[in-house]
């Protein structure tokens, strides 16, 4: 298993790969191949796929907004699910923020996904149950 940065010519084996894990996604929105084109030149050591024979099995995006972290997209083809491969692309994604000065790092992750709730708490994170998210959108592809 190598997990490497990757690039744009990777995109659509992402968006298959986000299919296979079934995570939504934005194709016409914030996960245009634009959009994540644009990312990418901005941040290139942030997104990070692991291979297995050259393979995309698994991906984690990260974002930094100069004082907070932000692990996103953690996505693991059910094949090698079990095998701590979104562990381990959530410490490669982890080093990544600090390196960048994150001193607080964070995720979200919907009520109902358990997977990725053990995930997160396995890796240290702890559920802050007074905090509410709300967003405010263009659209529904944003």
């Amino acid at each position: 298993m190598r997990i490497r940065n990757l690039k744009i010519e990777d995109y659509e084996e992402i968006l298959k790969l986000w299919d296979r894990a079934r995570l939504s996604y934005r194709p016409r929105g914030r996960d245009s191949y634009q959009e994540v084109k644009r990312q990418m030149e901005n941040d290139p050591d942030l997104f990070l796929g692991a291979e297995e024979e050259g393979k995309l099995v698994g991906v984690m995006i990260a974002t930094y907004d100069g004082r907070k972290g932000w692990l996103n997209r953690i996505a693991v083809d059910p094949a090698y699910r079990g095998k701590e491969l979104g562990l381990k692309l959530t410490r490669v994604g982890e080093r990544a923020l600090r390196k960048r000065g994150a001193k607080i790092i964070a995720l979200l992750v919907e009520r109902s996904n358990l997977a990725s709730l053990n995930l997160a708490q396995k890796a240290g994170y702890v559920i802050a149950e007074d905090i509410l998210y709300l967003t405010k959108r263009e659209s529904e592809e944003v």
